[in-house]
């Protein structure tokens, strides 16, 4: 196909220890005029897998969601970005949408699209909770924006206008119990350090009431109660996150503190 830079897509895929995902992901995008797989050191058989899809593998210590993408995005020279992630998948459906808006040349003005996600939990496309379309600004120019450099839940940063798509992609999100309890271990830590950028304390409300009323909120108000026994897993879930995620907050702060108070016994002549 005669491309010209202003209408081939690149697909951009930053990876750790993806060996149970990566293959379905890249066998989703080879219809991309590129693929780039940015991988963070992983220790299984995710660069290994990678390769076979594509020579555009780069293995760098990772500096952060949003530089480790950034860095992706350079290495194409491709105007068009599709970043996925490596437990997500583009539908049959999808790939035919975006192949024929970007052939179709969007306006000068539209810098994005943003693509509903399906999410699916232990199994089942979570449609309730508020989980659903869960809209995902994912297809964008290169040329107009960057990804900036928060610990958790990264944020593109654009310029120009954003339009959706129709279509949805599909992620697999929590597989089983397992795996979401490690993945809530994880992105509890990050987000507690996150949330203390912007604040110096943690109140009793915020470790008590806080959960209550995600719980409220995602079973309830967004309808999670819709999908059955698996909606009452991910509204206990989500409280449970948002709990441990203001317990770690509390406990970095009286880690410093305590750091803070060791400090100042030094420094006055006391023993530490």
């Amino acid at each position: 196909m005669n491309q010209t830079n202003q209408s081939k897509i690149a697909a951009v895929v930053i990876t750790k220890d993806e060996e149970r995902n990566i293959a379905a992901c890249l066998e989703s995008l080879t219809w991309a005029d590129e693929i780039v797989v940015v991988d963070a050191q992983s220790q299984d058989r995710t660069v290994e897998i990678a390769r076979q899809y594509t020579d555009k593998v780069f293995v760098r210590p990772w500096p952060g969601f949003g530089p480790q993408k950034n860095f992706g995005m350079d290495q194409t020279r491709a105007d068009w970005m599709l970043v996925v992630d490596a437990d997500e998948r583009i539908t049959a459906a999808l790939r035919q949408e975006i192949l024929q808006t970007i052939q179709a040349g969007p306006p000068a003005d539209l810098a994005g699209f943003e693509i509903p996600r399906r999410n699916f939990f232990y199994g089942r496309w979570i449609q309730g909770g508020g989980i659903y379309p869960d809209y995902q600004l994912r297809l964008f120019r290169r040329s107009a924006g960057r990804y900036d450099d928060v610990l958790l839940h990264e944020r593109l940063q654009l310029r120009g206008r954003v339009a959706r798509l129709s279509h949805p992609m599909d992620h697999d999100s929590m597989p089983g119990i397992r795996e979401h309890v490690r993945k809530m271990t994880r992105y509890t830590s990050l987000g507690a350090h996150e949330k203390l950028k912007a604040r110096s304390r943690v109140t009793p409300w915020e470790l008590a009431g806080n959960h209550l009323g995600t719980i409220f909120k995602t079973f309830v108000l967004r309808g999670g109660y819709r999908d059955g026994i698996h909606g009452v897993i991910v509204a206990l879930f989500a409280g449970m996150h948002t709990f441990v995620k203001y317990a770690k907050a509390w406990e970095l702060l009286q880690q410093r503190g305590q750091q803070g108070q060791g400090v100042e016994q030094r420094g006055s002549g006391m023993p530490a």
